[in-house]
C-alpha cells in the first residue's frame, strides 16, 4: 500500500524539523568550539548527526512506500548562548518541542490507519524518552555540580559515543 499525500506531507515536515535540529546541534557544537569546551562540542557534533541520520531514515521510509520528500527551506538556528548550561537548557526545551512533534506525526498516522507507519514511528517515540531523559540527567547532573568545576563536567563528554 502506497503512502497518502497526508503522510507524505508529515514526513516532509518533520524531515524538516529534523534538519533544522541538526542544524542546531551543529551550531551549539561551533559555539563549544569557539569558547573551549571540547567535550560538550563533542556531545553536539554527535547529536546533530543522529538528527540529520533521523531525517535520511524517515526519508528512506516514504520513498519506499512509494512517495516523495519535499523540504521546505530551514529556517536559521540561534547562534549565542550565555554560557555551557543554558545550552543545555535549550536542548532540553529543544527535545521537548521534537517530542510534541513525534506525537504529531503519530496521530495523523493513526487518522490514516497508516500502520506501517505508526510502527515505523513508534522508534522515534522511545528515543525521544531516551533523548529527553538524556538531558534531563545533565541538568541533574549540572545541579548536584554547584560545588564542583564546569571543567569536570566536560570532561564526561570528550569520549561521548
Amino acid at each position: 500500500m502506497d503512502i497518502s499525500k497526508k503522510m507524505q506531507k508529515a514526513f516532509s515536515e518533520q524531515i524538516v524539523a529534523e534538519l533544522w535540529s541538526s542544524n542546531l546541534y551543529l551550531q551549539m557544537a561551533f559555539w563549544f568550539q569557539k569558547e573551549g569546551w571540547k567535550g560538550f562540542s563533542n556531545y553536539m557534533y554527535k547529536q546533530s548527526e543522529e538528527e540529520r541520520s533521523h531525517a535520511t531514515d524517515m526519508a528512506r521510509y516514504v520513498f519506499e512506500r512509494g512517495g516523495e520528500v519535499v523540504i521546505a527551506a530551514i529556517d536559521a538556528v540561534p547562534t549565542t548562548w550565555k554560557d555551557a548550561k543554558e545550552v543545555f537548557e535549550n536542548v532540553y526545551k529543544h527535545e521537548q518541542k521534537v517530542t510534541e512533534l513525534i506525537y504529531e506525526l503519530a496521530e495523523i498516522a493513526d487518522e490514516e490507519k497508516d500502520r506501517a507507519s505508526q510502527n515505523f514511528i513508534a522508534k522515534y517515540i522511545d528515543e525521544q524518552v531516551e533523548e529527553e531523559k538524556t538531558v534531563r540527567d545533565i541538568l541533574t547532573d549540572w545541579e548536584h555540580q554547584a560545588n564542583h568545576t564546569v571543567t569536570h563536567m566536560d570532561k564526561k563528554f570528550i569520549s561521548f559515543e
